[in-house]
């Protein structure tokens, strides 16, 4: 079996990365292994890791909007909590590097895959509860998803990334963003597409990724609007 990364992994210091260091490197190391790899892979740790990031991201959304209603809270919470945001977080941290994949997956692209990326982020996460509780989790949490916690808000639930790009720009008065594909990677049946998303007023190019065109381009919408309100 082999991983996708040449340098052997410093779970150390990746840990570090993603907010947490630990003090068993095996549980990171078993976070980032595919069952592909081999026995001791990371589905327990995605299950434990799923509940700890709902509770977690709950428990942020809870102090930061004290007025929200429990339907308001859960509909924020999903549009926090979902694939594309664990897929997005992978990407951002470099999971895609530190992956642990069979000769097959690593054949077929596996490294790459948003469902295998986004078990792997739930799984650090469970890995960091087991190694230092909840606090611990909870830190992970906060490194790994700054961006969409901090850019949440009750009004733009509901709404998917291109919606809101659009409408900030058409508040401000400027021209509707730009997309196109950039390049297209993998099989047929497995396609990883990445686009571009241009805002040529603002100085913003940002790239995207995602199983379909659809996807990369919301994944591109949602990485420019988060540069777009810091203009």
């Amino acid at each position: 079996m082999l991983a996708h990364n040449s340098p052997e992994m410093d779970e150390k210091e990746f840990g570090l990365l993603i907010g947490h260091g630990f003090r068993d490197p095996e549980l990171l190391r078993r976070a980032l292994t595919h069952r592909s790899f081999g026995a001791l892979h990371n589905e327990r740790l995605e299950f434990l890791g799923d509940s700890v990031l709902n509770c977690a991201v709950a428990l942020e959304l809870y102090h930061r909007f004290p007025k929200l209603t429990e339907g308001e809270l859960s509909r924020l919470r999903a549009s926090i909590v979902n694939r594309q945001s664990l897929y997005g977080a992978a990407q951002r941290f470099g999971f895609s590097e530190r992956i642990r994949l069979g000769e097959g997956e690593i054949r077929s692209g596996g490294f790459q895959r948003p469902s295998i990326l986004a078990d792997a982020v739930e799984a650090a996460i469970g890995a960091a509860f087991l190694d230092g509780g909840f606090e611990a989790a909870a830190n992970v949490v906060r490194t790994l998803f700054s961006e969409p916690i901090e850019t949440a808000h009750p009004k733009s639930v509901g709404k998917d990334p291109k919606t809101q790009l659009q409408e900030y720009l058409q508040s401000r008065r400027l021209g509707l963003p730009q997309y196109g594909i950039v390049a297209t990677r993998g099989r047929a049946d497995r396609h990883v597409f990445e686009v571009e998303c241009v805002i040529p007023e603002l100085n913003i190019r940002t790239i995207g990724k995602g199983s379909s065109r659809r996807s990369a381009e919301q994944d591109a919408a949602r990485r420019a609007y988060e540069l777009a309100i810091r203009e």
